[in-house]
């Protein structure tokens, strides 16, 4: 048997705000935006080249799931988002406001920070050897 992971929702405010960080600050790409209902939306995107898994923005249908957005993984690192170069990427991401809350660390697999997204999710940036 094989299996994959294809996606992970992240709850967002509103698609709009939220294509707008992850396609213009991350530079991601908008792989879909597609209409459900006048409330929903089916909005994936992902890092350019990805080859797999990619991100659903779910916007927060209510309030539990509003009291969720940015906290998704309790405070710890949610998101993995390796480069294939990580000097470019993290100068990228400062030049365009990004937050980071751990600065830039070698470790034995690679270079590696912690910075946020829109709604404080903490995402690792990695740029492995």
């Amino acid at each position: 048997m094989k299996q994959t992971i294809a996606g992970i929702s992240i709850l967002v405010d509103e698609y709009d705000r939220a294509i707008d960080f992850y396609v213009n600050v991350l530079g991601f790409e908008l792989l879909e935006d597609m209409v459900l209902t006048a409330e929903k939306r089916w909005v994936r995107v992902a890092p350019p080249g990805s080859q797999g898994t990619h991100v659903l923005l779910a916007r927060a249908a209510n309030e539990v799931q509003r009291s969720q957005i940015g906290f998704q993984s309790g405070g710890r690192v949610f998101l993995f988002l390796h480069t294939d170069d990580f000097d470019r990427d993290y100068e990228c991401y400062k030049s365009r406001g990004v937050e980071f809350v751990r600065e830039v660390a070698v470790e034995p697999y690679g270079k590696v920070c912690v910075f946020k997204d829109l709604y404080g999710n903490l995402w690792d940036l990695i740029g492995l050897h």
